[in-house]
């Protein structure tokens, strides 16, 4: 068999989009791949008591606790330029030989990455994807449902619709091109709650689905350098 597409995700919370991808890849959902590292940015990530389950190896890897920023720290210089530190750190982890993926998942990520990050990996031909829970060119960044929510019961959301997409990143905040974009109607009658749970139980499906489909463009073009 071909080499593996080898797959690194990032996570920061409870996991349950990297279960999503651990299951489709032992369902053969995702094809010929596999995960070989977890990256967690906050200590109590659950995400790593799945990694544990799945005999999947991971890392904790903090901006504050890991020393590149001081806890507090207000100067916007001093914080650029640890995010930049932190970014080309988390960057060389991501080429040592033993790790070094086809793609990386950002699944719940909480960290916006720049050009310290992004631009190596680039270089070595490292694909990076992110799952984000609103339609392209709407509600970039944090806090995308309770904002299209809040438009839908003001009257301001068009077609009384919004979304979850995966795309590839890029140093613009979810602005990166779309891999596969599913419409959300918002209902009348349906708190901001229901609405969140409505749109995370599309949110496991898009993931693998968007996934298997780089993985698999990614695999192709393995077997055609070869």
């Amino acid at each position: 068999m071909a080499d593996p597409c080898r797959i690194v995700v990032m996570a920061s919370g409870n996991g349950s989009n990297f279960q999503a991808l651990i299951d489709a890849v032992s369902a053969g959902r995702i094809p010929n791949s596999k995960i070989i590292h977890l990256y967690v940015n906050r200590a109590k990530a659950y995400a790593t008591t799945r990694a544990d389950q799945a005999g999947i190896p991971w890392e904790y890897f903090n901006l504050i606790s890991h020393g590149f920023q001081a806890k507090g720290e207000k100067d916007p210089l001093k914080i650029q330029e640890s995010r930049d530190r932190y970014d080309a750190a988390l960057a060389e982890k991501l080429l040592q030989s033993d790790i070094k993926p086809d793609l990386v998942v950002l699944a719940g990520w909480m960290y916006v990455f720049g050009k310290h990050f992004l631009d190596p990996l680039d270089a070595a031909g490292i694909k990076i994807i992110n799952l984000h829970p609103a339609l392209p060119g709407k509600y970039d960044g944090a806090g995308a449902i309770e904002r299209a929510f809040n438009d839908f019961k003001a009257g301001k959301l068009e077609n009384n619709r919004t979304g979850i997409m995966v795309h590839y990143v890029i140093d613009k905040v979810d602005r990166g091109e779309p891999i596969l974009v599913r419409e959300i109607e918002c209902r009348e009658g349906e708190d901001l709650h229901q609405l969140e749970e409505r749109i995370h139980s599309h949110e496991h499906e898009l993931i693998v689905e968007a996934t298997a489909q780089v993985a698999r463009q990614l695999l192709a073009r393995k077997s055609e350098t070869k």
